[in-house]
């Protein structure tokens, strides 16, 4: 059953009043109960090819709406911000941003993580895993059951959001991702690829090279547990996978911001009794709260990309910090 999405309208309401700031487009008209619904993509700063591009994922299971409000927050401050803060005006002469506030519209109108067809998007990429974890890792058995992978087709939602990636890599010199998500452990977690093995990836390096400067330039933020997805459960289908095996010379840098809603139910415990509380925050203090927390850690993602470091490691940089990587995430790896 559908129900209004507030999301949705504030996302559309958002490209009403500022679109002559912004660039909007469409990936994807999925079915809705009166009128479809759409898979909206914004991006603001320069249009010019070989600059780097800052992208924003969210909404990809419907129930975790905080992760598309998150976004939606961030994204209405930057609006603001455009209109008197120079440095801003200035770093987007030289960096693409774009967003895609809200991946599964279907589900999130729905109330359900998976869409309208019982697919998880996160499960729904060609790709296999190895010693995955059961269920939790994806299943073909029946779109009644939670976790379900499809039964090998893409769906419009996964196909919409990898063309777009695709698309904004073959323009860019780096393209960095956050995508936002909430439900798992008591503290936030900073995952990359890979879920659906335990090995590193090629851009390992890169990936460390970021989080030692996040550690170092903000010793005091909230905490995150950086590392692979596959350190903690395995999956099949990963979305982020799947892009990272492309034969592309852009560097790619998927992060997936995994929100520990466990935390805010143990806080407020009469979540357990609403269904969406298990994924969002109830209580309007840890609502606002979550709303800012990441903050700092999005900017950072604007200045870092905007900087062009992670794109002018030279060769032994590369491999230096390929071997501290390896040496913090994958230990048992060593000789």
């Amino acid at each position: 059953m559908f129900a209004a999405g507030y999301e949705l309208a504030q996302l559309e309401r958002l490209i009403q009043i500022q679109g002559q700031r912004l660039r909007a487009q469409i990936l994807a008209q999925l079915p809705g109960p009166a009128s479809p619904l759409p898979l909206h993509a914004i991006e603001l700063g320069t249009d010019k090819p070989g600059l780097p591009t800052v992208l924003f994922v969210g909404g990809v299971h419907g129930l975790e709406r905080i992760g598309t409000q998150i976004l939606l927050t961030f994204l209405g401050s930057l609006m603001q911000r455009l209109g008197w803060d120079p440095h801003l005006q200035a770093m987007l002469s030289g960096l693409r941003l774009a967003f895609v506030p809200l991946v599964n519209p279907q589900g999130m109108a729905m109330g359900r993580r998976a869409n309208a067809n019982g697919v998880d998007l996160m499960r729904n990429a060609p790709l296999e895993g190895d010693r995955v974890t059961p269920w939790v890792g994806g299943q073909r058995l029946s779109a009644r059951l939670p976790w379900f992978r499809g039964h090998g087709q893409l769906e419009i939602e996964t196909r919409a959001l990898t063309d777009y990636c695709r698309e904004l890599r073959n323009k860019s010199s780096l393209l960095l991702v956050l995508d936002a998500h909430s439900g798992f452990g008591l503290e936030d977690h900073l995952w990359f690829p890979y879920a659906c093995h335990h090995r590193p990836g090629r851009e390992i390096a890169r990936i460390f090279r970021f989080w030692q400067l996040f550690e170092d330039s903000y010793s005091h933020h909230c905490h995150y547990h950086c590392g692979p997805q596959s350190a903690v459960y395995r999956t099949h289908g990963d979305i982020w996978d799947w892009l990272s095996q492309d034969d592309s010379p852009v560097p790619l840098l998927p992060f997936t911001l995994e929100m520990g809603s466990w935390a805010w139910v143990r806080k407020n415990p009469r979540q357990l009794f609403n269904f969406a509380g298990l994924f969002n925050p109830q209580k309007q203090h840890r609502h606002h709260r979550i709303l800012r927390r990441h903050t700092i850690l999005m900017q950072f993602m604007l200045e870092l990309a905007h900087s062009r470091l992670l794109e002018q490691l030279s060769p032994a940089e590369l491999t230096g910090f390929r071997e501290q990587g390896v040496k913090l995430w994958y230990p048992e790896l060593l000789p």
